[in-house]
């Protein structure tokens, strides 16, 4: 299996040494402070992080990361080397997962455990091969207490539909794990055309497209029949090498937006209705929290997530609150 996969290109707006910033633009956009503020910030769930890496001695990040692996030839193939030289990943597990008690900013889901698997080089490329391995492995992986994956993060793509990935990530849905990818960066804003990549594309994954902080759509972002929803994308700002931040902009930013807000969603109601939910039940949780922003299904599918989007039974919400209560 020879052909490539790759980072989706996106754009680097800004490097700061530090940030005035605690709770970035987009966090606060989808209304995730709401939800901590009922005690629910992704505990107990774990997202693998499928790109390039993390910087794992980063302050912000440091104490999420539950483990990873490398599937790379980087670092003369050292399975245990996961360490981010190129900075895309490092920035997408912030938005996830950075914690409240880092220096700088905080993500999505601040007590969410992160699983970094290294997929993708320096360079921004990687095998279908390693991605279609590093799925497995979230797939298979445990923790101590029997943690295992519950969400997928996969801010890559490509043109080609290949098939042992996409069996790689059924596989990855019949055990209970929510796949989350970028929709691309390929995007021309007519809505007439469509722009595809894989496993975007793919029906069984949540497909997801940019907007900027207006709740515009992002120039780039991709449309086609398969966008499940939206999220912020343009000008994000997030962990990066070095000890630093950056603001960066694409439909990756995007995604791991919903990733993170798909672990916090998971304690909510699992709170609610006392089971674990199933992948479909993830699925359908999240896409109920949303918010049509006046385009059709192929340019912003559901809408934009909006975490407060969502009414539960008054016996839930009782239940909630005196758990709540008891917690305090």
């Amino acid at each position: 299996m020879k052909k490539e996969v790759r980072l989706i290109p996106y754009r680097v707006e800004e490097v700061l040494n530090e940030s005035e910033e605690k709770t970035p633009q987009g966090i606060t956009m989808v209304q995730a402070p709401e939800l901590w503020e009922e005690g629910y910030q992704g505990k107990g769930n774990v997202v693998a992080v499928i790109d390039t890496g993390c910087q794992r001695d980063h302050p912000d990040l440091k104490s999420r990361i539950i483990g990873g692996r490398n599937f790379t030839d980087d670092y003369n193939s050292d399975k245990e080397n996961f360490t981010d030289n190129q900075g895309h990943g490092t920035h997408v597990a912030g938005t996830i997962g950075a914690a409240l008690d880092g220096k700088g900013i905080v993500g999505v889901a601040p007590e969410v455990d992160l699983l970094i698997l290294k997929a993708l080089s320096g360079e921004g490329y990687g095998s279908y091969q390693g991605i279609i391995d590093s799925i497995h492995y979230a797939i298979d992986w445990r923790g101590d207490d029997g943690k295992r994956v519950r969400v997928i993060s996969m801010s890559l793509g490509g043109p080609n539909d290949i098939p042992e990935m996409h069996e790689a990530i059924k596989r990855a849905v019949e055990h209970n794990i929510l796949v989350v990818c970028a929709a691309g960066n390929e995007g021309d804003e007519d809505e007439d055309t469509e722009e595809i990549a894989y496993p975007g594309y793919y029906k069984e994954v949540m497909q997801v497209g940019a907007v900027d902080f207006e709740g515009e759509l992002a120039s780039f972002t991709n449309f086609n029949d398969e966008i499940d929803l939206v999220a912020p994308g343009v000008n994000i700002l997030s962990t990066y090498l070095d000890h630093k931040y950056a603001r960066l902009s694409g439909t990756s930013m995007a995604t791991p937006h919903v990733s993170g807000a798909a672990a916090i969603i998971i304690n909510q109601c699992e709170d609610d209705f006392d089971r674990e939910l199933t992948e479909p039940q993830m699925y359908s949780q999240v896409v109920r929290r949303t918010e049509s922003l006046g385009n059709s299904r192929s340019m912003e599918g559901n809408g934009l997530l909006v975490l407060t989007n969502y009414t539960s039974s008054l016996a839930d919400k009782k239940r909630r609150q005196q758990k709540i209560s008891t917690k305090q």
